[in-house]
């Protein structure tokens, strides 16, 4: 007696199987029982299938009927949905087997890795050749792997010559290919379908998908670095966008897979059906799958009492990590939000926040590296000098950080920096100021200012200012030129290089026309006359038309290249043309130590001048004194 704990053992012995003949419906289970009762292992126990017997039935209510067998050439004929898609319609096979010892050694087949595997709902069934199986032809080929196939078939409980009518093609198709090689030898897997029964339609149970909700998620690679600011506490959505779906229940549909099984669908289970209700800006639309709920405006979706609607404004006490996180609705939402904290000792947006909506008024003041993206935006308080504001028209109280735009209005500038179209700024303490237009209308000291078309100072305090007309201020401008330069070069290369075969060809047509013209005159003479012309004197005359017309083509090219060249210079001095036109202006008396300076474009060189104080000269802009020379002048407005 084995102790509690202890392991049994018992060698294994190699036992020669007599051919034992065994009628069964279950192979696989016979061999499990030959490998016990011998001793031996499956793989070394091999079967024939000697016949085949298949019986169906059809149960009547409360009845059970006896299995009648059906005939092979019959079998095809069962195919048809009505009769598989009976509930009350059975099917089976018994198999007649004989079991013997497989010998290893006299297997031709052994280095052809065959495999039968089916889908999940065993409807569909593959044959896998395995990569690096090798096989050779002989006569007998074909019908041993029509044999090979249906064993193992049986061996997973798949019914053979039923539901298989590809299968034909598919031993044709592998045997015309081993045949051909003769040594077939596998490089890759091969996989065939080689049965198919009737797939079932898998019921669906109902669902209720929150798709706006979906929207903000954020998809975290691995060792991604989380950002748990941004927590979606709003949720934005856009015209017609799809925000609730509710997936109505379907019944499946009934199938019966490759081992003669019917298969019968579930009941679908509904558990939620929409108890929610919605408001004009939401609308529902209905067939018999689903009920959408879409968008009728932009906004933000939000669910009060039992009811989901869409707001466009917002009132919150201030954006930060522990009430809100960073709020992000894109700018084509249509949102508007109003941040109310106007306490000075605190931010209205806290530190490192990132706020996108369409429009955003804050009533304090924005923290240090927060980012606002909006399309209108006014900062009631003041800007850290390490925040960023970005909108086309920003208005700003007192800035001291980073804002971009179009238009830009700004009550007081600290030391900050502006970057944008047009910007008025009422007083200017430092700070770094570029755009297209700029006006002050008080003016410290330490301001760096430059623009492209006119910089307007209302009244001047302080000095140590640098006011700056740059033509290429803009990146649009300066990406231009830069391509406007770069074709230019490639123009001039091209046209040096025309010019050399318009000469070219134009030396060859000169130096040849007393021979081409003699040419001509005989032809004209060997035609007139019904004489043949000689070949020679064909091809001459070809070659001098072909010269002709090449260099016609030359002269297009190079007409056509030199006007684009025109054009392109024309672009360039444009620019040039543009600073002529810029000014800069001072309403006041000139006080302290302050700089004018003006860009060229061509040649690429700045032009200085110091109004001396008191200077009473308002307006400044670049004369040309001479031909390409330039100078910085006191000028009538």
């Amino acid at each position: 007696m084995a102790l509690f704990g202890e392991t049994k053992t018992t060698e294994q012995v190699s036992t020669k199987i007599r051919p034992t003949v065994v009628r069964t419906q279950n192979v696989a289970r016979e061999l499990m029982s030959f490998s016990k009762k011998y001793n031996v292992r499956v793989e070394d126990i091999d079967f024939n299938i000697l016949d085949t017997q298949t019986y169906i039935r059809e149960n009547r209510p409360n009845q059970e009927v006896d299995w009648q067998e059906i005939i092979a050439h019959e079998l095809y004929e069962l195919n048809e949905k009505k009769t598989f898609l009976n509930p009350n319609f059975q099917i089976k096979q018994m198999y007649e087997v004989e079991f013997f010892s497989k010998e290893h050694d006299k297997d031709l087949y052994k280095n052809f890795n065959l495999a039968v595997g089916a889908n999940a709902t065993k409807c569909k069934v593959y044959l896998s050749i395995k990569q690096g199986s090798i096989v050779e032809y002989h006569n007998n080929f074909e019908r041993d792997f029509l044999l090979m196939i249906n064993k193992r078939k049986v061996r997973a409980g798949i019914l053979i010559n039923i539901f298989d009518e590809m299968l034909a093609d598919a031993i044709s198709k592998i045997s015309a290919h081993v045949r051909v090689s003769e040594r077939a030898v596998y490089n890759k897997s091969e996989t065939l379908l080689i049965a198919e029964s009737f797939e079932p339609t898998l019921t669906q149970d109902d669902a209720l998908v929150l798709h706006y909700m979906k929207e903000q998620e954020q998809d975290v690679q691995e060792n991604e670095k989380v950002d748990y600011s941004a927590r979606g506490f709003i949720k934005s959505v856009v015209r017609d966008e799809l925000l609730i779906e509710y997936i109505k229940p379907q019944d499946g549909k009934p199938g019966r897979n490759c081992r003669g099984e019917f298969m019968e669908p579930t009941v679908p289970e509904v558990k939620n059906e929409p108890k929610f209700t919605i408001d004009g800006t939401i609308r529902i639309v209905e067939d018999a799958k689903s009920i959408k709920y879409l968008a009728n405006v932009s906004g933000y979706i939000t669910f009060e009492g039992d009811t989901y609607l869409i707001k466009k404004e917002m009132d919150v006490g201030k954006i930060d990590f522990r009430s809100t996180g960073s709020i992000s609705t894109g700018l084509e939402s249509d949102v508007s939000i109003s941040v109310k904290e106007d306490n000075p000792l605190n931010d209205a947006i806290g530190n490192g926040m990132v706020v996108e909506v369409s429009e955003i008024t804050v009533e304090g003041n924005v923290g240090a590296h927060a980012k606002v993206n909006a399309i209108k935006a006014i900062i009631k308080g003041q800007t850290h000098k390490d925040s960023m504001i970005r909108a086309q028209n920003l208005q700003i109280n007192i800035h001291k950080g980073s804002a971009y735009g179009k238009k830009v209005h700004i009550t007081r500038i600290e030391q900050g920096v502006v970057d944008c179209d047009e910007v008025v700024i009422m007083q200017a303490i430092g700070g770094n100021i570029r755009a297209k237009e700029i006006t002050i209308e008080l003016c410290g000291s330490h301001v760096k200012a430059t623009a492209s078309r006119f910089i307007e100072i209302k009244k001047l305090h302080g000095g140590d200012n640098v006011f700056t007309i740059d033509p290429l201020l803009k990146k649009d401008a300066r990406q231009s030129l830069s391509k406007n330069k770069d074709q230019i070069n490639e123009l001039e290369i091209e046209i040096r290089d025309l010019r050399k075969e318009v000469v070219k060809y134009t030396t060859l047509i000169e130096e040849n026309s007393a021979v081409f013209n003699d040419v001509k005159k005989r032809l004209m003479h060997y035609k007139k006359n019904g004489v043949k012309m000689p070949e020679s004197f064909v091809k001459q005359y070809k070659h001098f038309n072909s010269m002709q017309e090449t260099l016609a083509t030359f002269k297009k090219e190079l007409d056509d290249k030199k006007l684009k060249l025109e054009q392109l210079m024309a672009n360039a001095t444009s620019l040039q043309d543009n600073i002529l036109d810029a000014r800069i202006i001072n309403r006041d008396h000139w006080v302290g130590y302050n700089e004018i300076k003006f860009k060229l474009v061509n040649p690429p060189i700045d032009l200085t001048f110091v109004p001396k104080e008191g200077c009473p000269d308002k307006v400044f802009g670049l004369v040309e004194v001479d031909e390409g020379l330039f100078e910085i002048k006191a000028i009538e407005e």
